[in-house]
């Protein structure tokens, strides 16, 4: 019976930590599906700047 109830208590200390980390690990997925789909929700990554470095190098490696 004391082995019984010492597995009991270490599986009842368990329970918070392992609570926590699911609901920590569920949030995200779960808050998919809240965000409402529309223009204004997307993200876009901002414009990189054309320099020209490609061309100049392709020139430069012709030559050589």
């Amino acid at each position: 019976m004391n082995r019984i109830a010492a597995n009991a208590l270490k599986t009842l200390r368990l329970l918070p930590r392992a609570a926590l980390i699911l609901t920590v690990l569920a949030a995200p997925v779960l808050a998919v599906p809240m965000m409402r789909t529309g223009a204004g929700s997307t993200i876009d990554a901002p414009a990189l700047k054309k320099s020209g470095v490609g061309f100049v190098l392709l020139v430069s490696l012709q030559r050589g």
